[in-house]
This record gives C-alpha cells, structure tokens and sequence, in this order.
C-alpha cells in the first residue's frame, strides 16, 4: 500500500513538472544566443579571436566574482 501511495505521487510530481514551464523562454534565448555566439566565433578572421576570447575571459571573470 505504502509502495503504490509512492509512485501515485511521483506520478503527480512528473505532471506537474510537465506542465510548469516557468523560465522555458529564457532558456530557449539562451541557447539561441550561445548558438549565435559560437556560429559567429566561427566566421571570425583568426586575428580578431585573441581581443574576442579577452573580452569573454573578463566577462567570465566578472560573473565569478559577484556573490551569490
């Protein structure tokens, strides 16, 4: 009886997480961006590609150093 209540409520769980899509846009402009990012990146003559990987290098470093 135990066992069966357990998976009534994962089954539950697994509908409702179904049905949130909270957040979904921003994640889906998110990869958009990155893929944008790489696909530019890609087309970039190579003598641009150092001052590209500095500017990433500090924004990265810019994002580590704000507290959580």
């Amino acid at each position: 009886m135990l066992a069966k209540l357990y998976y009534v409520r994962v089954a539950l769980s697994v509908r409702a997480l179904q049905k949130n899509q909270q957040g979904q846009d921003m994640i889906e402009y998110a990869l958009l961006a990155a893929s944008m990012a790489v696909l530019v990146a890609g087309f970039l003559p190579p003598a641009i590609m150092p001052m590209v990987s500095t500017i990433f290098s500090k924004i990265v470093l810019a994002f580590s150093k704000t507290p959580s």
